[in-house]
């Protein structure tokens, strides 16, 4: 599985504190008309944290029989116990994801053995591709670069999700080992890009899929001049979507968009007054209607 270009990490709606299966159904056909090239439920923007285990199989149930092979899932299936992320991703892989999103453990702090053990214990218990995501902002705990050269040869780890907010990183690993590197971050999709990341698994894809893609595509094929133009015209959006905590920027600008309902679970809430304000007046600079 060659993974390259644009991959949405798709929002999980609510609705009066259920998913919202509706609404859901209507944004992954958004996506899959804009052309994207694959989708990733379940993960920080889909708000994993607060969704139980059986509404976290569901979803994958779902986004599988609406995508129908239009394109690849990078089904969030990680956890901090590797008993519970091998049975979210035999679950994945049952219904027939094309790879998993195996976050670093988070909170336990792994030394670098145990998180090369937890990586590739989930990978060969369940023989789904793994992506590895690597964000230490959020999990307290950064996958030394000798554990991805120790696991890049594996045929089931395909690539890492850098989020740790570092072009050096894309730079460090290739000159370490040969990995497919996908940005964590829109901001840097492009930088990194231009230093061998194959693309981005997005969050501002959820309003401007066709756009990311863009962009991506473009830097592919070795024109950054036009995918620095994007990247411009995109900036603001990729700055303000994390004015406040991600994913509820980006869910309350697709509720301003009338896509889903603006709810989540705690202990995420409500965007505040300013930021609502800050995230308006960029979604006007990129030229969205609200």
């Amino acid at each position: 599985m060659n993974l390259q270009g644009c991959y949405t990490a798709i929002v999980t709606p609510f609705r009066h504190g259920e998913v919202d299966y509706g609404a859901f159904g209507r944004l992954l056909e958004m996506q899959l008309d804009a052309g994207i090239d694959g989708v990733v439920p379940v993960g920080t923007t889909g708000e994993s944290p607060t969704i139980d285990f059986d509404e976290h199989m569901k979803i994958i149930d779902f986004v599988v029989e609406k995508v129908a092979g239009r394109c690849p899932i990078i089904a969030g299936t990680g956890a901090n116990s590797t008993t519970e992320a091998i049975r979210l991703t035999k679950h994945a892989a049952e219904v027939g994801v094309d790879a998993s999103l195996q976050v670093t453990p988070y909170y336990n702090k792994p030394t670098a053995e145990g998180l090369y053990r937890h990586f590739l214990t989930v990978a060969e218990e369940t023989g789904v591709p793994i992506v590895l995501y690597n964000v230490p902002g959020r999990t307290g705990c950064e996958i030394p670069i000798d554990v991805i050269r120790r696991l890049a040869d594996h045929e089931l780890v395909l690539a890492v999700k850098e989020a740790g907010g570092s072009v050096d990183r894309v730079s460090a690993i290739l000159d370490a080992c040969t990995i497919t590197v996908l940005s964590g971050d829109d901001g840097l999709t492009l930088p990194m890009m231009s230093l061998g990341a194959k693309g981005v698994i997005s969050v501002a894809s959820n309003l401007l899929p066709a756009k990311v893609t863009s962009l991506t595509h473009l830097a592919l094929a070795g024109d950054f001049e036009g995918a620095r133009a994007i990247h411009q015209q995109l900036y603001p959006l990729f700055r303000d979507l994390f004015v406040e905590t991600n994913p509820v920027p980006v869910k309350a600008a697709l509720a301003m968009l009338g896509l889903i309902a603006e709810e989540y679970r705690l202990p995420l809430c409500g965007i505040s007054n300013a930021g609502r304000e800050i995230l308006r007046e960029s979604m006007k600079a990129v030229g969205l209607d609200v």
